[in-house]
């Protein structure tokens, strides 16, 4: 997965805003393999939020005299051990995997970005005290510790959101903190303090618009990081429960059927597979777009 350097720092004036915005635009629409993933990614959104008026199928509905059918006009691609639709499921495991990707991911963005901003902006031993925090956090391995938060509060899609806000936010401190600690030595800054500005208002008016390019290009790339960690931990049994349509549960429980009815365990795989490559195209497009290093 492609990360954004902590060197990479880009400082944008009002003035300038519009053109950057419309150069970004321009570079993005050129990168093929972006536009891509932004189709796939538009597709996937539309099918999670139109499944019910797409599919005929109740994604719930057991019926045992319909056990692993194959392919047909009407299954698609066949049923799965309770005669339910295997297209029906994975088309609504779409909306599992939306949320929990955008849900947590936003969160634990907004989280770093403030206590990046904060330990750049001030040092010292807010600084000393907020990186060895985020270290701690980076050392400790992200699905072991969301494992922990899932045993400890519960199997459920809401401690889904709690465990992977918690195991995001430290890697986005860091490139925060590293583009706050350039962008507050910049003359602009030192006019605002100069003209008695507030702390909080230079960081809120002036720091946070310089980098909230990095931040939406992190945020695009933590989605699939997060769709892989909730898939992991349904797959493990700690996260989505029964009888949810999660990706990573339908390949859990397609798992068993592997040599008998293959296609319950391989199309869910393909469908994480899929979204997984189509936000990291969506990420680097913008990344070369926002990031000027990346630019010709």
């Amino acid at each position: 997965m492609t990360e954004i350097t902590e060197g990479n720092v880009d400082v944008i004036d009002d003035a300038g805003n519009d053109s950057f915005l419309r150069d970004g635009i321009r570079v993005f629409a050129k990168n093929r393999m972006a536009m891509v993933g932004l189709t796939l990614v538009g597709l996937l959104v539309f099918v999670a939020l139109f499944i019910p008026f797409i599919s005929p199928h109740d994604p719930y509905r057991v019926a045992m005299d319909e056990q692993f059918l194959p392919p047909s006009a009407t299954f698609w691609l066949g049923t799965d051990n309770f005669g339910r639709d295997l297209l029906t499921r994975i088309l609504y495991g779409a909306r599992i995997s939306l949320i929990v990707g955008i849900v947590p991911s936003f969160i634990s963005l907004m989280i770093g970005a403030v206590l990046g901003i904060i330990s750049g902006y001030f040092g010292g031993r807010i600084d000393f005290i907020i990186m060895r925090l985020a270290d701690m956090m980076i050392a400790f391995p992200s699905l072991l510790l969301a494992m922990v938060v899932m045993y400890t509060l519960g199997a459920n899609l809401f401690n889904i959101f709690i465990a992977l806000s918690l195991v995001g936010w430290a890697g986005v401190a860091r490139v925060v903190r590293a583009q706050t600690l350039a962008v507050k030595e910049k003359e602009f800054i030192e006019a605002a303090r100069a003209n008695g500005t507030r702390k909080g208002k230079i960081m809120r008016g002036h720091i946070f618009p310089n980098v909230v390019p990095t931040l939406i290009v992190l945020f695009s790339l933590s989605i699939p990081e997060a769709i892989m960690w909730e898939s992991s931990l349904s797959f493990l049994g700690v996260g989505v429960q029964p009888p949810e349509a999660s990706w990573g549960l339908l390949v859990a429980k397609g798992k068993e059927y592997i040599f008998s009815a293959p296609l319950v365990a391989i199309m869910p795989g393909v469908a994480i597979l899929i979204t997984v490559l189509a936000f990291n195209f969506v990420g680097d497009g913008l990344r070369d777009a926002l990031d000027p290093y990346m630019k010709d």
